[in-house]
Parts: C-alpha cells; sequence; structure tokens
C-alpha cells in the first residue's frame, strides 16, 4: 500500500513569509449563531505564503499567470535529494551526480531542518549552470524547500530566468524533513487564480509502492 507524505507548510498566523511580504490573517466573517448556519472566513496573504508555485508573471510582466500555468509539470514521478549537508551557499552541477540519467522532476532538500518558526536570509540558491544539468537530464519541475530559487539579495534572478529559458515549472517553500531519498508520485497543483503571479499550494508525495 502506497504511503502518502504531506510536504506543505502550514498556513497559520506567523507563518515566516519574505521580508516585507504580506502577513497571514485569517478572520472570522461569519459564525455560526441562531441566525446563520455556518461558519465563513476571510484570508489575507501574500502569493508567496508558504509552499507555493511561482507563475512567469512573477518574475516577467510578460509571463502566463497562475490561471493559465499547464498543470502537466505538478503531477508525476518526482526524485527527492538531500544535498543539505554538502550545499551552503550555491547548488552546482557537481552536487547531482546522486541523479538519475533521466528525470522529470526533482525536489531537493537544502535545510538540515525546515525553519518553522523563524526566517532564513542565508538560504542556499539554485545556480544557473546546475538547471542547465537538469534540462539536458530532461527536467520539467525543480523545487526546493527554501524560499527561492535565488539568494534573498539577487536582483538578476538568474535562476529564474534560466529555469523559465529551460521551460521547467517552480516550487517553493517545500518540507521535505524526514522524506527518504528517491522516487515519488508528486501531486502539487496551484490554484487557477487569474492575475497572480504565483499561488499557495497543497503538495504531497506517494510512494509508488
Amino acid at each position: 500500500m502506497s504511503k502518502i507524505y504531506d510536504i506543505s507548510q502550514t498556513i497559520r498566523s506567523g507563518i515566516p513569509v519574505w521580508p516585507g511580504d504580506t502577513e497571514f490573517s485569517l478572520k472570522r466573517t461569519w459564525q455560526i449563531e441562531p441566525d446563520c448556519p455556518v461558519n465563513v472566513s476571510e484570508m489575507t496573504m501574500s502569493t508567496h505564503t508558504g509552499t507555493h508555485a511561482d507563475a512567469r508573471l512573477h518574475f516577467d510582466n510578460q509571463g502566463i499567470d497562475s490561471a493559465a500555468t499547464p498543470l502537466e509539470a505538478y503531477i508525476g514521478t518526482a526524485y527527492v535529494l538531500d544535498i543539505s549537508a554538502e550545499v551552503t551557499d550555491l547548488v552546482k552541477p557537481e552536487h547531482l551526480g546522486a541523479l538519475p540519467e533521466r528525470i522529470e522532476r526533482v525536489l531537493f532538500k537544502l535545510f538540515p531542518s525546515f525553519p518553522h518558526d523563524g526566517w532564513d536570509p542565508n538560504f542556499p540558491a539554485i545556480s544557473p549552470e546546475a538547471i542547465v544539468f537538469l534540462q539536458q537530464r530532461g527536467c520539467i519541475l525543480i523545487g526546493t524547500d527554501v524560499p527561492s530559487l535565488d539568494h534573498q539579495d539577487s536582483k538578476e534572478l538568474n535562476a529564474h530566468f534560466a529555469v523559465d529559458k529551460a521551460e521547467m515549472a517552480i516550487l517553493e517553500g517545500l518540507v521535505l524533513d524526514g522524506i527518504p531519498e528517491g522516487f515519488y508520485e508528486l501531486i502539487a497543483l496551484p490554484l487557477k487564480i487569474e492575475g497572480a503571479d504565483g499561488s499557495p499550494l497543497r503538495a504531497i508525495l506517494r510512494t509508488l509502492s
């Protein structure tokens, strides 16, 4: 029987967000009482809260939005690779030797332990050369547990544009603690939000046997 791993952050009050971005809040607008049979809430949040998918619009004004993003890359076989003990600054091709010769989706564990209760501004990034390496192996999606493929202070966003050129999809903010390396089925669909530059999502891995 297959096992399901939830690799999503819990969206909650106090969830760490990119410095200066919108904090998450949830407010009850309707409440069960004699004249109301249901609870209904209002949310305020960034499109990049927690575990999320970047749409091309995030880094390119001419890019497509979350609603128009094709879904094929977000469902299918994925390989989890833990290089948190090797990489402190930048993922390079020499860190990827353990990957299979052909790989459609790869999820990088770069945090030794995911920082649920705080923001780590010194998270590792992905080099454009590593993205080219993945493209040559057939990769169509790159995911990571850090908040961005590029360093926090990057203005050029070289990794994002390398992914765009390679026509890959992007997942960021995954939680990969306790996930053994290897192949899984990934299901991580962005929401169909018109005009959105990204989308929070519920990401899961399912064992293949």
